[in-house]
């Protein structure tokens, strides 16, 4: 019995020996790396195709860049919390100062001294700012002086949409960079903000817009095609797989880089890289995107054209434009990524257009319930403007309680005379605002509106419950128009060499007056904290400019022209208090629409030949079978 328990006790010691050895070595394996293997390069990825790689299969050394002068150093611990104080733009928001330029001051100066001092950002006291901006765009090189509430740069943001050598040598300290073309050994991810190189040229505001044709790819165009630093282009066609490039850069010459001719070439897409390395690694990579590029269906590359436009337009069209999209980025970092979710910034108006002030929610604006299957809500505000005459529209507020969408009218009452004692009983509340207003305080955003729908409605309108019901249902489906009753059209007048705007009847219109039409509220927001505070003013000097200024707003945003619904021949005769000549624009008001061209640096309307009607609208049928039977009464 005791020879057994020895042997069964050796036994167990055998194998517990050689389960030690077999556990032992690969924990040795793991922790002594093995040499590495010189006749082994380092290549792609595995899951990379190789097929597609075969040029690029071993590693290539790139051409050394060219002596760089020393640059001023950088504070390499900043990140958000370390060199800004957010707890400065907590309490009166989000404000920008902007030191004034040294003399010399440059074009580039000027523009965006220009482009901040028109935005709702900018103040003009450096005690109540958030943020405050410091351009070194100089001429000659001459930058600007440390300012005295420099403080190390802490909540400082140096703007360079060029390159300044005075900028080699300016102290950062703790301030945030927004330079063109930043280099990968001085940029601060999640700190500074990388900006396109851009020519000095640069329009201001405005900007030419994309012009995209409906088929994409165009047969016997090229796909890509890849800028020479001399002036040509390389190109590849959509059966093209070899990409010619031979590794060679010239030394980047900052603002007196000339890219390759005036216009881009007739290809798919053009790209125009930069010669620093992390640009020469990209060009390395592009044969995968040229390959992928002829895997895609027309469809979805239509779709990357378009999407490239809508980036272009939206926020590096101009000056102005690039400035405000760097502020929205810190602002973003300030409330947080939950301010601009990605569908604000990826999704037409863009995330400029999306003011967080108003709502962080998709759902809360009017451009995106067609993404999210989404519809307005089934209600609407009444707005009515009393002006100078100081007349209760006692019969406009019966007909539009009347209306079975309606959830609250507001009297807006900026009449010298005192308003009526008692209003007619309604089904729905009637609040009265007393006091004297100006003509762009009707499209204020007050607190008392709490519907998505504004019918804005003057006191001399004449509208009934059907055509008001009837209008509404149309701007359920087209929440981010503007849809109205009466309409104007704007022209070029070569004699004059401007535009201008006729209420003469026609069947093309691009405007629709304030006195009678649908439009979401977040437009109240857009059109006091959005537009700048000089056409604000021009609406109120001349009458009729107002409903100019607030139909280029939301032309402006939507890149839509508004809708027309039917209405009756009682329509035609009233006479408007903004226009007392009668329905046309005064002609001391035409050169309005000139100055607002120029605000917005283009011209923003679209013009239209639709109008919707109801089904059955004057047909030879029985009134019985029709929806909206009221209107079409003399």
């Amino acid at each position: 019995m005791q020879s057994w328990r020895r042997k069964a006790l050796w036994l167990a010691l055998l194998t517990s020996w050689l389960l030690g050895l077999l556990g032992v070595f690969p924990l040795l394996r793991l922790a002594v790396p093995a040499r590495p293997r010189a006749e082994s390069p380092k290549g792609w990825p595995r899951w990379l195709d190789a097929e597609l790689l075969q040029s690029f299969s071993q590693t290539v050394e790139l051409p050394e860049d060219a002596p760089r002068s020393p640059l001023a150093p950088r504070s390499g611990s900043c990140d958000w919390g370390a060199c800004f104080d957010a707890s400065k733009c907590r309490g009166g928001g989000f404000k920008v100062f902007a030191y004034p330029a040294a003399d010399p001051i440059s074009e580039t100066q000027r523009r965006i001294l220009a482009a901040i001092e028109g935005s709702r950002y900018h103040t003009f006291s450096p005690a109540e700012a958030c943020l405050l901006l410091l351009s070194l765009d100089a001429s000659a090189g001459e930058c600007s002086p440390v300012p005295p509430q420099w403080n190390g740069g802490k909540n400082h943001l140096i703007l360079r949409l060029h390159s300044a050598s005075c900028s080699q040598t300016f102290p950062l300290g703790q301030a945030m960079v927004a330079e063109a073309s930043p280099t990968v050994d001085t940029f601060r991810p999640g700190f500074d903000v990388a900006l396109p190189f851009l020519p000095e040229a640069h329009p201001l505001r405005g900007g030419a817009p994309g012009q995209l044709r409906q088929h994409s790819p165009q047969p016997r165009v090229a796909l890509v095609a890849l800028a020479e630093e001399r002036g040509g282009w390389h190109m590849a066609g959509t059966n093209s797989s070899a990409y010619l490039w031979d590794g060679r850069c010239e030394q980047d010459h900052g603002r007196e880089q000339t890219h390759p001719g005036a216009t881009l070439p007739n290809a798919t897409f053009c790209l125009i890289p930069g010669c620093r390395p992390d640009a020469l690694r990209f060009l390395q990579t592009l044969q995968i995107l040229l390959a992928a590029l002829q895997e895609m269906p027309p469809t979805r590359v239509l779709a990357l054209r378009q999407q490239t436009q809508f980036l272009w337009d939206t926020y590096f069209s101009s000056v102005e434009k690039i400035v405000h999209t760097t502020l929205e980025i810190i602002q973003d970092r300030i409330l947080g990524v939950s301010a601009h979710p990605s569908l604000l910034w990826n999704s037409p108006p863009g995330a400029l257009l999306a003011l967080p002030s108003f709502s962080t929610s998709p759902s809360d604006f009017p451009f995106y319930h067609l993404q999210q299957g989404s519809r307005p809500a089934d209600r609407f505000s009444a707005l009515i403007w009393v002006g100078a005459p100081g007349q209760p529209p006692l019969k406009l507020i019966q007909a539009v309680a009347g209306s079975q969408h309606c959830a609250q009218i507001l009297v807006l009452w900026s009449s010298e005379k005192p308003p009526p004692p008692r209003w007619p009983e309604t089904a729905v509340p009637v609040i009265v605002m007393e006091g004297p207003r100006k003509v762009s305080d009707r499209f204020f955003p007050y607190s008392t509106i709490n519907t998505d729908a504004i019918l804005s409605l003057d006191a001399h309108s004449s509208l009934s419950t059907s055509e008001v019901d009837f209008a509404f249902v149309v701007w359920q489906s087209f929440p981010e128009r503007m849809v109205g009753f009466l309409t104007w059209s704007h022209f070029w007048d070569r004699a004059r060499n401007g535009w201008g705007y006729t209420a003469k009847r026609s069947n093309e219109f691009s405007m629709v007056l304030t006195s009678a039409a649908f439009y979401h509220r977040y437009y109240h927001t857009l059109f006091t904290h959005s537009l700048p505070k000089a056409l604000r003013t021009l609406a109120d000097e001349a009458p009729t400019c107002v409903d100019v200024l607030m139909n280029f707003l939301v032309a402006a945003v939507t890149k839509l022209p508004p809708i027309k619904v039917p209405y009756g021949k009682r329509h035609q005769e009233t006479r408007t208090p903004l226009a007392p000549r009668g329905l046309g624009p005064a002609p001391a008001d035409q050169d309005c629409i000139n100055q607002m061209a120029t605000g917005f640096g283009q011209m923003p309307l679209v013009s239209s030949r639709l109008r919707l009607d109801p089904v059955l609208f004057k047909d030879p049928v029985s009134v019985l079978r029709k929806k909206y039977r009221s209107l079409e009464k003399p």
